[in-house]
């Protein structure tokens, strides 16, 4: 979240795509439809909120997110995320972009069991709950008995077909933002926590919630698409290698 990672720490290909501990999961759930939002080039611009340290007021970040890179035979997406309007700090009145890796929760790369980023498998169900498109997905019963069955060895074989992703409104996502871009890890800003994300595919609206356990809860990312990117247009131009 730009708010509060470790940047580039290696990942397993099982780890990288957050199957967790049962290898069951890979086949759990029909695979996400795909939306025209979810494209190389489509920037999305909005809000993040984040509540201040004992109630204290809210600050309300600008936020451009731009999808570099869309894969989703790897359940794989990746994009740069720019936030300004700090309101103190180093960092204020400049802009913070950051370089950012997400799994799509689909039937053979990624489950909705997180199991790192000091993510538990309640932190899981108290965040993908927050989600409307989360209710869709079946019974609640059926929702949590699955999350629940991934996260041990033999365990999700009763949740098989329980929860239909294709039919679903929503495509479920986690980003974890890996490196600054253009200022040092010194700025004052720690990316070590993860954003829990829906993106609606009829409207591309994207709603997240950023994770991280030494940070305020619940900071609320929300965004709209833009033209930009679409047609050839993009917030800014940065090297990634």
């Amino acid at each position: 979240a730009i708010v509060s990672g470790l940047a580039g720490e290696p990942r397993g290909p099982r780890e990288q795509r957050g199957v967790g501990q049962a290898g069951e999961v890979r086949r759990l759930w029909g695979r996400a439809a795909p939306s025209a939002f979810l494209s190389v080039g489509q920037t999305f611009e909005g809000t993040q909120h984040v509540a201040h340290a004992g109630g204290s007021g809210e600050e309300a970040w600008k936020v451009s997110v731009q999808l570099q890179e869309v894969d989703l035979g790897r359940g794989y997406v990746c994009g740069s995320m720019e936030a300004y309007g700090f309101s103190s700090g180093a960092q204020a009145g400049q802009s913070v972009v950051t370089f950012w890796e997400g799994d799509v929760v689909d039937d053979s790369n990624s489950s909705f069991l997180t199991s790192r980023w000091g993510a538990s498998l309640e932190t899981d169900l108290d965040h993908w709950s927050r989600f409307k498109a989360w209710g869709g997905l079946g019974r609640p019963g059926a929702r949590q008995g699955a999350l629940q069955g991934c996260s041990r060895p033999g365990g999700g074989a009763r949740a098989r077909d329980k929860l239909d992703l294709a039919s679903c409104p929503g495509i479920f996502m986690r980003w974890k933002e890996r490196f600054f871009v253009n200022v040092g890890p010194e700025c004052g800003l720690t990316i070590a926590g993860f954003y829990y994300v829906c993106l609606d595919r009829q409207t591309g609206s994207i709603e997240g919630f950023y994770f991280d356990p030494n940070s305020q809860p619940y900071q609320r990312l929300e965004l709209r698409p833009t033209l930009q990117g679409r047609n050839g247009y993009s917030f800014g131009t940065y090297s990634f290698s």
